[in-house]
């Protein structure tokens, strides 16, 4: 007599879709959320930096912007058959947050070690003879540069 013998479950919806459609739709919303704390905790902007509705505005659009271009980065880069990264993955995040784990676009392609050189005028990149990730970024820059 103290638990019931019939249990109820109800949703609520604006939805003029049939319930198949809003079962899936609610199901991708895990998805949308995992994108959405990636952007806030790898970006670092849990805390907009200001009072002002315009200036956070501004941080936001920047930080969408470099958080595409490192998503593109990623996709691009850490993808193909250069890939430093040892396991086969649909995406990358952005940066880790057990950063023992490795495989993120910032650890494989952005912390690499490289001394920049002037030379006849023009700027280079030295990198490692060894450099694990030297294919990949350098399979990325070709890629990505203007023709």
């Amino acid at each position: 007599m103290l638990f019931p013998d019939v249990e109820l479950e109800g949703w609520w919806t604006s939805l003029e879709l049939p319930e198949e459609q809003v079962i899936e739709l609610y199901e991708g919303h895990a998805v949308c959320e995992q994108y959405h704390s990636e952007f806030k905790t790898d970006l670092d902007i849990e805390r907009l930096p200001s009072g002002k509705f315009a200036t956070n505005a501004l941080i936001l659009s920047l930080a969408a912007f470099a958080y595409n271009i490192l998503r593109i980065i990623g996709q691009l880069g850490l993808m193909g058959w250069e890939s430093p990264v040892r396991h086969k993955v649909k995406r990358r995040r952005i940066k880790s947050l057990d950063p023992p784990s490795g495989g993120t676009v910032i650890q494989e392609l952005l912390y690499l070690a490289a001394r920049l050189i002037k030379t006849a005028h023009r700027l280079k990149l030295r990198f490692s003879r060894y450099c694990p990730g030297y294919q990949a970024f350098e399979a990325l820059y070709y890629r990505l540069l203007p023709t």
